[in-house]
């Protein structure tokens, strides 16, 4: 049976993710306990993303998608990976720890969309609701259900968006290869 992940437990796990960090800093690697959390409790495995904001704007973003690390685990591991490991950004440095909002998307498990032409697509893919998976031609891209609201895109630029993000032509979601996964997410932020 699945733990319930509610706002108690979502408190204490964005706690974990800072306190991973600030162990991080001290000692160069994710922990593998945590003085302010039970880490065991949260022993089930779950896909998970820490997305780091500064001032509003992404400062980094990394998870598991799948579920291969107990939770715990994997907000620990994630959270240290998108401060220090999220090429797209400089490690994050001690001074901007304190001006960071930290946000966690717990997921369930991607399915497959199921469809007959691609178009299906735009019919069966609700922003807001469905974080996207694409794989084609050897790449794959990740968008979290927030992405689409955050910019304002509607289920077209969402797919558009995939793509650009697995490096593929905006229209490769039509290609007859592509295959779609669709997932949710439970969201807690620090809210700053």
């Amino acid at each position: 049976m699945r733990m319930e992940i509610g706002e108690e437990e979502g408190r204490e796990l964005l706690g974990a993710a800072r306190e991973a960090i600030e162990y991080h800093f001290e000692f160069g690697e994710a922990p593998s306990s945590l003085k302010g959390v039970d880490l065991d409790k949260y022993s089930e495995p779950r896909g998970v993303f820490v997305t780091l904001k500064r001032n509003g704007q992404l400062r980094g973003c990394i998870g598991f998608p799948l579920p291969v690390f107990p939770l715990g685990i994997a907000v620990a591991k994630s959270a240290c990976a998108a401060a220090f490991e999220d090429y797209r950004f400089p490690s994050l440095t001690r001074g901007e720890l304190d001006e960071v909002e930290i946000e966690l998307s717990i997921l369930s498990v991607p399915g497959k969309v199921e469809v007959a032409s691609p178009e299906e697509y735009l019919q069966k893919i609700k922003v807001g609701r469905d974080g996207l998976i694409i794989r084609c031609m050897g790449q794959t891209g990740l968008l979290l259900p927030q992405v689409p609201v955050e910019l304002g895109w509607g289920v077209r630029e969402y797919l558009e968006g995939l793509c650009n993000k697995a490096g593929l032509q905006k229209d490769a979601w039509k290609e007859a290869g592509a295959e779609i996964e669709a997932f949710t997410a439970r969201i807690f932020s620090e809210g700053k």
